[in-house]
């Protein structure tokens, strides 16, 4: 009795161990190694695909700030000879292209007369604040307050007149423009509207014949450039003529009011 008390004494005194599963084993080995990779492998495709999409959304609605730059003193002259009397045009309209890469890009406006530009709008804009704030001063009415007001409502006229481009082009099929061509495209009437300001500080009546024709030129020119714009991006154009003129016609008999507005100034 004592030896079989001793036996299992003994034998209750040993630990029990318990096989271990090797296929459990196995998963709780590899398991966090597998997790690890495939979160590795999702991450990688959808931060790529991420960056992929920004890229290419950034070039499609911003391009590159700096093409917009690449201007010279004859580029200016011959631009703003078009934005100003686009009827003396004798050239065609079609942007100049070129291979870059395996793909067709467009030249900069250095090269290319047609091609938009952030550089005569940027100035324009800078002389019409001068202009207003020197016309304020002519007139008695300058404060810091005024010409901060004149400011706000050039922004504003140029933000509408981008709205105005970008809502005429999406609705005739040709969303896809780059964002930064229609800012440049709605700062060109800056040019005309400092000019026609200008005149009327000496003369004030000129203003009301000066002002009509800048209103006239600009409009002939988003005309002719939103029209080789809809005929280079966009096949609704040839289907629906008529429409299609009619929201030209809208858009050039905009540049009425706009201009107006602008060129007002109040002290």
């Amino acid at each position: 009795m004592a030896a079989m008390n001793i036996d299992l004494g003994g034998l209750a005194g040993r630990p029990t161990t318990s096989q271990a599963d090797p296929f459990q084993s196995a998963l709780y080995g590899a398991g966090p190694g597998l997790i690890r990779s495939g979160l590795g492998v999702y991450s990688e495709k959808f931060l790529g695909s991420s960056s992929d999409f920004m890229q290419s959304n950034i070039t499609q609605y911003l391009s590159n700030p700096q093409y917009y730059f690449q201007v010279n003193n004859q580029y200016v002259r011959n631009k703003l000879k078009v934005v100003l009397f686009p009827f003396l045009h004798r050239g065609h309209w079609t942007r100049i292209t070129e291979p870059v890469g395996g793909r067709l890009s467009y030249k900069p406006p250095v090269q290319d007369i047609n091609a938009p530009d952030l550089y005569i709008p940027l100035m324009a804009f800078a002389t019409y604040i001068v202009v207003a704030g020197y016309a304020l001063g002519v007139l008695g009415r300058f404060t810091p307050e005024a010409l901060t007001i004149q400011f706000t409502k050039g922004l504003l006229g140029w933000f509408m007149q981008v709205i105005l481009i970008k809502a005429l082009l999406y609705s005739l099929g040709s969303g896809e423009s780059p964002l930064l061509d229609i800012v440049a495209y709605a700062g060109y009437g800056f040019a005309g509207t400092s000019l026609a300001m200008l005149v009327r500080i000496f003369w004030s009546y000129s203003y009301y014949f000066v002002l009509p024709w800048f209103c006239i030129c600009t409009g002939v020119f988003l005309v002719k450039t939103m029209k080789r714009v809809l005929q280079g991006a966009s096949r609704t154009y040839e289907r629906h003529p008529s429409r299609n003129h009619y929201f030209l016609l809208f858009l050039a008999a905009a540049q009425f009011p706009m201009l107006f507005w602008l060129g007002n100034i109040k002290g």
